[in-house]
């Protein structure tokens, strides 16, 4: 029977305790054996991380004590699998390097809004500046964007699902290179990037970190988008194959 183990935590705003309870109902489905603590104490434990067979943060922001961090790296490295979405895994540990070159991406902000999420730290005079840039600052984050799947590249995660339509949060990251880009997404740029155009921005990618499988989605800001089929269908796959299931 395969492991896995779900830590979750930090910002409430992206319901950690309800889509990890989902993570875990969806791997039990799968016959894995499945541990699920709402704290990151485990990751001081090397030897039951290299027990895993896949391993599933849902911590928004947060610190990363890196002791914390290279026992999981070095789990992932020896080939334990390592899955998340939204910022749940890469609005995460944002101080910690190691964490972002295992998991592939950074989140930077919401596209079509402004920079700046705290619009009620900001003085007078930023606001103003904010304002003459991007029409609502203080807005919602949420966008209507289409999800386009890389179709023809023979992938187990995306192979055969359609397209599909989505109102939520969309990301704007910073990506390492080196991902496998399996969805997209395109972003409209607003204020002094507008000049660059619309960009192509990734929703779903694998990766390697070592002998271990990354698996990651910016989809997921609540737990209701996993009610759309595609998305429930590619987590599902994406976790499995990170799993070497």
């Amino acid at each position: 029977m395969k492991k896995a183990f779900i830590f979750y935590g930090g910002w409430d705003g992206h319901e950690p305790e309800k889509v990890s309870a989902r993570f875990k109902k969806m791997l039990e489905e799968e016959n894995f054996e499945v541990i699920r603590e709402p704290s990151m104490e485990r990751l001081d434990d090397e030897e039951f991380l290299k027990t895993m067979d896949l391993i599933i943060p849902m911590w928004t922001q947060g610190q990363l004590d890196d002791r914390y961090c290279f026992h999981l790296s070095d789990a992932v490295i020896s080939g334990v699998g390592l899955a998340g979405c939204h910022g749940g895994m890469c609005d995460s540990f944002r101080w910690n390097i190691e964490y972002q070159f295992m998991t592939g991406s950074q989140w930077v902000s919401h596209p079509g809004t402004h920079w700046y999420h705290h619009i009620s730290d900001l003085s007078p005079e930023n606001l103003e500046y904010v304002k003459k840039f991007y029409p609502s600052p203080d807005g919602a984050f949420y966008s209507d964007y289409r999800v386009n799947f890389k179709h023809g590249c023979a992938s187990p995660i995306v192979e055969g699902l359609e397209d599909f339509d989505v109102t939520t949060e969309q990301y704007y990251l910073h990506l390492d290179p080196c991902v496998n880009v399996l969805a997209t997404t395109q972003v409209r740029t607003l204020g002094p990037h507008t000049p660059n155009g619309e960009v192509s921005m990734p929703v779903a990618y694998p990766k390697m970190w070592g002998n271990g499988r990354v698996f990651y989605t910016s989809m997921g800001h609540h737990d209701d988008i996993f009610d759309i089929p595609q998305v429930a269908e590619m987590v599902r796959r994406g976790f499995l194959w990170a799993a070497k299931k």
